[in-house]
C-alpha cells in the first residue's frame, strides 16, 4: 500500500514538473509576441493623441518616470519624450484624475511645452456605465474636445466645466467625472510644460534611483 501511494506520488510530481515546464516554454515563446501586441496597441494610442507630424523620433524608446503633485499621485508616472530633429517639442504623459465619481481615473494626455493640448484618452476608468463612462472615446467624443485646446496658465477660467464658468459640457446627470477629468488634462499639460526645466534630471523608465 506505501509503495503503491509513492509511485503514484512520483507519478503526479512528474507530470507537475512536465507541466511547469510546458507552462515556462509556451511563457518563454509567446512574450514576445505579447511585448509587440503592447507596443502596437500603445502607438496606437499615441497616434489618437498626438500629430505624427510634431514629433520624428520613437518615443517609446524615450520614456522617464516623472514624479509630480500635479499628476494626481505620488507614485512615478511614465512620460515619453517627443523630439523633432532632436529637439525636445512636446510629451505624452501617463495621468491620474484621483477624484472621478467612482475613482481614480488614468489618463494619456499629450501637450506642448507652451500649453498646447494635442489630445488625451481615457487608460482605465470605473464610473459609472450610462452616465460617467462617456468619457470614453469608444462611446463619445467628449474627450476629443481638448485636441487643440491651450492652458493659458494655472488661473486660466476656460478649463473647467460650463457648470463652473469654463467651456467644457459636463453630462446629464454627471458633473464630477468630467470636472475630474477637465482638471486633469489642465494640470497634466501644466506640468509639460515645465520639463524643458528638468530634461537633465529625469530617471529613464526601468532605471533605478540612486
Amino acid at each position: 500500500m506505501l509503495a503503491t501511494m509513492r509511485r503514484h506520488g512520483l507519478i503526479l510530481a512528474f507530470f507537475g514538473a512536465l507541466m511547469t515546464g510546458m507552462t515556462a516554454i509556451v511563457n518563454l515563446l509567446t512574450k514576445p509576441t505579447i511585448e509587440h501586441q503592447a507596443l502596437l496597441q500603445q502607438k496606437t494610442l499615441f497616434d489618437q493623441v498626438i500629430p505624427t507630424s510634431v514629433y520624428d523620433n520613437n518615443m517609446q524608446d524615450e520614456c522617464y518616470n516623472v514624479t509630480d503633485e500635479s499628476l494626481g499621485t505620488a507614485t512615478p508616472h511614465r512620460m515619453y519624450l517627443a523630439r523633432k530633429s532632436g529637439e525636445p517639442v512636446a510629451a505624452v504623459v501617463e495621468t491620474t484624475a484621483p477624484d472621478g465619481y467612482s475613482g481614480a481615473i488614468q489618463l494619456l494626455v499629450a501637450a506642448d511645452f507652451h500649453g498646447k493640448v494635442y489630445g488625451s484618452r481615457v487608460l482605465e476608468q470605473h464610473e459609472t456605465p450610462g452616465l460617467g463612462d462617456k468619457i470614453e472615446v469608444r462611446i463619445s467624443d467628449w474627450i476629443k474636445h481638448f485636441a487643440n485646446e491651450t492652458v493659458n496658465g494655472a488661473s486660466d477660467p476656460r478649463w473647467a466645466v460650463k457648470k463652473d464658468g469654463g467651456v467644457f459640457d459636463q453630462f446629464t446627470g454627471a458633473t464630477i467625472t468630467p470636472r475630474a477629468v477637465v482638471r486633469s488634462v489642465k494640470r497634466t499639460a501644466l506640468f509639460i510644460g515645465t520639463v524643458p526645466s528638468q530634461l537633465s534630471h529625469l530617471t529613464p523608465c526601468g532605471a533605478r534611483d540612486e
